[in-house]
């Protein structure tokens, strides 16, 4: 059996680049880690590239090496599962800017042989999906047979779309947008800032000695993670009830379950992800906005696409919402792409793609077998 037919291959590969980033820069060379389920057919139909959302990672459907736990999309991926690697070949990569074996601050500067820190070049969406682009043409790929992913994974998908609409078959957004909204931003701003006013930042040069800003990534954490909840979701689960005692302490403990779950959020979070890193893909996502890449109208980014698109939303979202996957929709069905939309009722908020949502399968397997024989 070959490298490509085995089940979660994990792979690090160092292209030689220059990678041109949208800031002007040029980074090279460039490392990216990646997994790979299935068998590629020979005549190379059946690839799938699935992009992971902001703190995720490339172990899709595999062991993840620091937390030990499952890989984060096992309920798509997997036998007998709507992404299937008896029929498809996945890849998953860990995006530039990242901190699981892609280049990113964390990484050796060749010119210096110290990490990067903030001295690493700023990032784009588009500057991302370059990267994969990079890796798909040395794994001798020219044409993916669907894109898919969920929050910055669905931005990459567009991105993918748009700059490469000729290398995508199949498109599948989920619970995403065609640019960050200014709620979006200051969210984003609140955990940058929580990042670097905790003493241990030091501007990011924090890799000699391992003292990271443990404490102010736990808080951008935990107020991300609000923002990938629902209301309805937090009062079922939480309500008010306290946390393992019978009366509040008048005091600054975690009384409440939500507070404890959010401190949990926040510390387990620094176990596994760079600081630094958290600040170069949170200000990727707020750069993007597709439209403006494209003369400020949506529809130009599609403009004689041949590519199939499924969006699919969800009615509790609020960080994506709704109104966001429609005028994606609107914006290809000016373009005369082809594009279905659902939008799905769940109470898990934004993190619904990434949980037991039954209907989400269904649409989802059901688009890719339409497009992939």
């Amino acid at each position: 059996m070959s490298d490509d037919q085995r089940y979660g291959l994990a792979r690090n590969i160092t292209l030689a680049g220059p990678l041109v980033l949208d800031g002007g820069v040029q980074l090279g060379p460039i490392d990216i880690a990646y997994e790979t389920y299935g068998t590629l057919r020979p005549d190379k139909s059946n690839a799938i590239l699935i992009c992971h959302a902001l703190t995720g990672d490339q172990f899709v459907a595999s062991t993840h090496p620091i937390t030990g736990k499952t890989g984060w999309w096992t309920r798509m991926v997997g036998p007998g599962k709507p992404i299937d690697p008896e029929r498809h070949f996945i890849i998953c990569a860990n995006v530039l800017g990242s901190c699981m074996g892609s280049s990113g601050p964390a990484s050796t500067d060749q010119a210096t042989r110290l990490p990067y820190a903030m001295r690493f070049p700023v990032i784009t969406i588009r500057d991302m999906v370059r990267a994969q682009a990079m890796l798909v043409d040395h794994l001798r790929i020219p044409v993916l047979a669907a894109v898919i992913g969920g929050s910055m994974g669905g931005m990459q998908v567009l991105e993918w779309a748009a700059t490469y609409p000729d290398r995508v078959r199949s498109a599948l957004v989920i619970a995403s947008a065609a640019r960050h909204s200014a709620q979006n931003i200051a969210f984003h701003e609140v955990g940058r800032q929580a990042i670097m006013a905790d003493p241990n930042w030091r501007n990011g040069d924090y890799y000699a000695d391992g003292t990271v800003p443990s404490a102010g990534l736990a808080v951008a954490r935990m107020a991300a993670h609000i923002t990938y909840l629902s209301e309805i979701g937090l009062t079922e689960k939480f309500g008010r009830r306290l946390q393992a005692r019978d009366a509040k302490s008048f005091g600054f403990d975690a009384d409440f379950q939500v507070e404890s779950y959010l401190r949990h959020q926040g510390i387990s979070f620094v176990d596994r992800f760079d600081a630094n890193s958290y600040l170069y893909i949170t200000r990727a996502m707020d750069y993007f906005d597709l439209a403006e890449e494209h003369g400020g109208q949506l529809a130009n980014a599609f403009k004689g696409s041949a590519t199939r698109f499924c969006l699919i939303s969800f009615d509790s979202d609020w960080l994506y919402p709704t109104p966001e996957s429609r005028l994606i929709v609107h914006a290809l069905n000016a373009a005369g792409a082809a594009a279905s939309f659902v939008e799905l009722s769940s109470p898990y908020g934004h993190d619904a793609f990434l949980l037991d949502v039954p209907e989400m399968y269904r649409v989802v397997d059901g688009f890719l077998r339409a497009g992939i024989a």
